[in-house]
């Protein structure tokens, strides 16, 4: 198994239009397969921790493998999805790890 820790940064006061562009490909990507776990969290505010900001929502994923994740990461709906956030994203990073 393989899990993935995207964090977006939207750009200044973005983030609800990116969110809501987001969740409207999470029943499509949770129907690909090898797709396990698939959704956009939010920073909990919880006191006396980092927080990760207002304009930042991170992706928690689950994938049976590498190659699942490879079509993914190319499939037409996050290919429009890309494109159609492009102007409200200002950074996307990627992290694929394995279980320890």
């Amino acid at each position: 198994m393989l899990h993935v820790v995207a964090i977006v940064t939207a750009k200044p006061g973005k983030r609800a239009e990116v969110l809501a562009q987001f969740k409207a490909i999470v029943p499509t990507v949770l129907a690909e397969a090898g797709c396990i776990e698939y959704g956009p969290t939010v920073d909990a505010g919880v006191p006396g921790l980092p927080a990760m900001g207002p304009d930042v929502f991170v992706v928690i994923e689950k994938w049976d493998s590498a190659e699942a994740l490879a079509v993914h990461s190319k499939a037409p709906h996050m290919l429009a999805y890309g494109a159609a956030t492009a102007d409200l994203v200002a950074n996307v990073a990627v992290y694929p790890l394995s279980p320890a």
